[in-house]
């Protein structure tokens, strides 16, 4: 876009109706009111203050490395900085400037907003038929057999596996149900029917549907008739099994599995990845909430419980979904061990309806975000990881192995056996230049170096008193023994094609103070959330040492701790709490939030900015969801002609109820809010963003 572009509308910052930015209806149902409760995180490992303070006597020399290499990329390990790849190859030579599409304006709009030249339409929702022979939805009428047939609720991470040109498969993620908006006249799993708690079961976990191209555009619609035989719904009561160096071990033993090898189900799965041969990659993350009993477990297991957001303190029974009136197990005080059968990431074949999906204990424990792979220069497979809590990790794992292309059989084994690695952040700026406000240190960039600290590399472990198994089945615990950098709740991270770089979604945390504000995490009370970008030494996934830096500190421009790589912020977009990020082909990063309506008063959306070039920094609004809304995915196609967003949790607004809907989307007057994937794309033909 041209130099004349007019500035961006700017919007007040607001009071947040929750610490998170989100609804207090949402807090309660997505995570169990996690920022209501003390920070799992006691560790007192140190913050980025300690660590430079003891570190200034290397600054001369990391300044001097960064500036040498800063017309290359970012520097800072000496003799040794990152190559970045060229940012001219593939299709955004130049840096990925191909982004033409006029950039939407901020709204409270109750429905999807798209730019000029784009259109959008629902691909599936809660309750459309997944299984042959599934019933039409009725909202009034629903059955746990029905819904264990249907698209489940909350949709969250989506992939799209090819069959043909005009044919693929969409795996979503179920994160978590709102009861609330779900049945008419609830209250809490103390006083539901036993059937509305078993809906609820069946609504979590995820689908695989099979989806069609409509005619040579970028929409795509449910395929509804046929065979469908790759269809699946997978659910809270599915069953799985562990694999891997944990798999067996007493921790995960219970009376119903007295091996520890055969868990049930997975719970609010949140983003995910996939693999190079073929199979999705979903991410357990609050399964803490879905848990009662706690006062009653062992003595020996309490810490571990604490450390994971389970209280010890009282039955937790108040509020909670009560699965256990369904089943047993999710009262630790008879089965103690069961939560930790939770908090994986778990493989799944998309084209084998057959397939036991694999809960993977070598990539260890954790409320996980996602799970985003890359091949190492010796083609061995890295997986990156955030661990979705205040104060919390960033995670790499490397196979032991290495990938053989067209040897499903090999590759299958890769995450099994490997190395578990934690991320240490270096700040090189001094102490008294990172005082919480977000104001730029002098060398003008939130920047420095970092180490993947090894936790476990196959059955052998690195931590001080853990056995492997343990440090992979308590990974916290283990990570906080080796003094990982606390960050401001770790969300997706994804590796950009182009340039190799990983880039780390922060969402936000309100919690930390001035006193705890570090290089990395630079703003106290950050209700905004930052990005940051990781280069691999020798911009190989295996390295064990990379340098970072923040491209982007979050809020509204006109806000002095906002920061937009240099960029003239009066030409950008407000964005608050990065969640979810993709790349297209151009190497250009895709944003979607959660928490804009509570932090700067508009609705979640998605938004892209390229990474390279003369317009790094450039953030533009390219899509908005309804009233309640989150955006989630998001996935663009190999063509680059679709984009993929889930609306998740429509119209959870506080007082709302399915008498009084907060939205109707997406079927409109007299329908009740339903979770959707939704595809948008240009009318014209042409690529997503231009």
């Amino acid at each position: 876009m041209s130099g004349s572009t007019p500035r961006r509308r700017l919007l007040p910052i607001i009071s947040a109706p929750h610490p998170s930015g989100r609804s207090a209806m949402t807090c309660r149902f997505r995570c169990g009111d996690a920022c209501d409760h003390a920070v799992p995180n006691q560790s007192g490992n140190e913050y980025f203050g300690d660590v430079v303070a003891k570190a200034l006597s290397r600054r001369n020399v990391l300044r001097a490395g960064a500036v040498g290499a800063a017309a290359v990329g970012f520097g800072g390990l000496v003799g040794s900085a990152p190559a970045m790849a060229d940012p001219g190859r593939g299709r955004g030579r130049g840096g990925g400037a191909r982004l033409r599409f006029t950039p939407i304006e901020p709204t409270t709009a109750d429905a999807v907003v798209v730019p000029e030249g784009y259109q959008s339409a629902v691909v599936v929702r809660w309750g459309d038929p997944v299984l042959p022979g599934a019933p039409a939805f009725d909202f009034d009428n629903q059955t746990p057999e029905a819904q264990n047939a249907q698209f489940g609720y909350n949709c969250d991470y989506v992939d799209f596996f090819p069959i043909s040109d005009d044919r693929a498969l969409l795996w979503v993620n179920h994160e978590y149900t709102n009861e609330n908006l779900m049945f008419r006249g609830y209250v809490d799993g103390n006083e539901a029917p036993i059937e509305q708690i078993e809906i609820g079961m069946a609504a979590h976990g995820g689908s695989v549907v099979e989806i069609a191209r409509s005619g040579r555009t970028g929409r795509w619609e449910l395929v509804t008739q046929g065979r469908r035989r790759y269809n699946r719904r997978i659910t809270a009561q599915t069953p799985m099994r562990f694999t891997g160096p944990a798999a067996g071990h007493e921790l995960l033993r219970t009376a119903a599995d007295p091996e520890g090898r055969n868990p049930i189900g997975m719970l609010n799965n949140c983003a995910g990845g996939n693999t190079p041969w073929g199979t999705i990659l979903t991410a357990e993350e609050n399964f803490n909430q879905y848990f009662v009993g706690g006062n009653g477990v062992p003595e020996a297991d309490r810490p571990a419980l604490q450390r994971y957001g389970i209280s010890t303190s009282g039955d937790g029974r108040a509020g909670n979904r009560r699965f256990d009136r369904v089943e047993e197990r999710f009262d630790l005080a008879r089965h103690p061990h069961e939560a930790n059968r939770f908090g994986w990431i778990v493989e799944i074949d998309p084209f084998d309806p057959t397939f036991t999906p694999r809960k993977h204990t070598a990539l260890g424990r954790l409320k996980h975000e996602g799970a985003t792979h890359a091949l190492t220069r010796d083609q061995r497979v890295a997986v990156y990881m955030g661990d979705d809590e205040r104060f919390d990790y960033v995670y790499k794992y490397v196979s032991r192995d290495r990938f053989r292309r067209g040897s499903r059989r090999h590759n299958s084994s890769l995450l099994d056996d490997g190395t578990l690695y934690v991320a240490r952040f270096t700040g090189d700026s001094p102490e008294a230049e990172i005082d919480g406000t977000g104001t730029l240190p002098s060398d003008g960039e939130f920047d420095g170096t970092g180490q993947w600290i090894k936790l476990v590399e196959g059955d052998r472990s690195f931590v001080e008193g853990m056995s492997a198994a343990e440090v992979l089945i308590h990974t916290r615990i283990a990570a906080d023994r080796v003094g990982a950098t606390p960050m401001d709740r770790p969300e997706d991270v994804e590796r950009n094609p182009v340039n190799g770089a990983i880039y780390v979604a922060l969402t936000n945390n309100s919690s930390r103070t001035a006193a705890q504000a570090d290089e990395a995490n630079p703003r106290a009370a950050n209700r905004y959330g930052h990005i940051v970008e990781i280069a691999e030494h020798r911009n190989d996934a295996g390295a064990e040492r990379f340098n970072w830096r923040i491209p982007v500190v979050c809020g509204n421009p006109d806000d002095p701790s906002t920061y937009f790589s240099g960029f003239d912020k009066s030409r950008v977009s407000p964005i608050s709490s990065p969640d979810n990020l993709a790349f297209d082909d151009s190497g250009n990063l895709w944003i979607s939030t959660d928490g804009q309506p509570g932090s700067i008063g508009v609705n979640d959306a998605l938004h892209v900015m390229p990474v390279e070039g003369s317009d790094r920094g450039y953030l533009r609004q390219f899509l908005s969801v309804p009233v309640g809304a989150e955006t989630c995915g998001p996935f663009i196609t190999p063509d680059q002609k679709t984009v993929f967003v889930a609306v998740q949790h429509p119209g959870e607004v506080d007082e709302a109820t399915p008498d009084n809907p907060a939205t109707q989307f997406p079927d409109g007057p007299g329908g009740q809010p339903r979770p959707s994937v939704v595809a948008a794309w240009h009318t014209g033909g042409g690529d997503i963003g231009n």
